[in-house]
């Protein structure tokens, strides 16, 4: 027998998805990936990075700072929202909490310049760490996504419903009648 059961609900309830996506193993594997990329992306600004800082030009160090505060900044924003989704998933707070919460989590931040010259004068240790953030950036928005507009539409499926058949009946000219 697979280890993978289907349990239907036992009510009529929604499945919560967002309570299930939080407790995935996707999510614990974003989790660490993003925790280490913070912790990687700190010991290279401590330390290498301060080294390649150095040896740029006046113009190149404006935009190394510039880009590693963006850097900074998007991993932290990154940071809070998993550690939020940890705190929903290990009972510390709910999906609602965590809703309201998340409102402080900037995850739209403006991405870096990957064009130009002085994206070319930045370290290759800085450059990977930027794209890799902001591929990171990019799943952790998808699922954030996926987990609240799923709570959302699970919490009131019928006006969804009947708010989809609006937008149907108006885009074909026609008057919906309810039953």
């Amino acid at each position: 027998m697979s280890e993978y059961q289907f349990n239907p609900p036992s009510s009529d309830e929604p499945i919560a998805f967002g309570q299930r996506a939080v407790n995935s193993e996707l999510f614990r594997e974003l989790f660490r990936e993003g925790m280490g990329l913070v912790e990687e992306t700190a010991n290279y600004l401590d330390g290498a990075g301060r080294s390649d800082s150095r040896q740029l030009t006046r113009a190149a160090s404006l935009a190394y700072s510039t880009e590693s505060m963006r850097l900074t900044t998007r991993l932290m924003q990154i940071a809070s929202w998993l550690l939020l989704q940890r705190a929903v998933s290990e009972g510390e707070l709910s999906l609602a909490q965590a809703n309201t919460e998340k409102n402080k989590v900037r995850l739209d931040s403006p991405a870096a310049n990957t064009t130009g010259p002085m994206w070319d004068e930045l370290p290759a240790a800085l450059k990977a760490l930027i794209e890799r953030t902001a591929r990171l950036n990019e799943r952790v928005r998808h699922m954030d996504r996926a987990v609240y507009c799923a709570e959302t539409v699970s919490a009131n499926p019928a006006n969804v419903i009947a708010r989809n058949l609006d937008r149907l009946a108006d885009a074909f000219g026609a008057r919906r009648y309810d039953a």
